[in-house]
């Protein structure tokens, strides 16, 4: 029965069409403080399509949207670095992140690699859940503020 509903899922997530542009927008605008609420500072919004360095990774990645009547969330992939995740908060807690994310680990043939706040404890329990293991910590930026990252990498599936 899982089988069947996670290809009933999959079916759900399709390649990125520019008229999808302003639903990654929103999306993005309303999820990406939240990978940051666990840090001791307070971060000022800064819209992707504000965000240069961001908003290129981004556009040279192969983008995928989860739509469910709608798009629900999108990820990116950048040969082995998935380059983002992101759920509309509404459709949260209801495996989209992780059916997202098992898709998205199918289009990388190699080790995978991601970045995350160091803080961010959900997401990295969900990474692990398929095999991340944090393999580095830096301090990177967001809108200039200094946050702790971590490189999570996951080894080559055999499948």
């Amino acid at each position: 029965m899982l089988q069947v509903t996670l290809a009933l899922a999959i079916m759900n997530i399709r390649p990125f069409e520019q008229t999808d542009y302003p639903l990654v927008l929103d999306i993005y605008s309303k999820s990406k403080l939240d990978e940051l609420i666990y840090e001791s500072q307070e971060f000022k919004f800064l819209p992707l399509d504000q965000d240069a360095k961001r908003l290129a990774e981004l556009q040279e990645s192969d983008i995928y949207v989860f739509d469910n009547n709608g798009v629900i969330g999108y990820g990116a992939v950048f040969g082995e670095e998935i380059r983002a995740l992101f759920i509309h908060p509404s459709g949260r807690g209801k495996g989209f992140g992780q059916t997202l994310l098992e898709y998205l680990l199918t289009k990388i043939s190699g080790a995978a690699s991601l970045y995350v706040a160091k803080t961010n404890a959900p997401a990295k329990a969900l990474y692990e859940k398929f095999g991340f293991i944090v393999v580095d910590e830096f301090e990177a930026s967001y809108n200039g503020v200094p946050v702790c990252a971590n490189k999570m990498m996951r080894a080559a599936s055999n499948g």
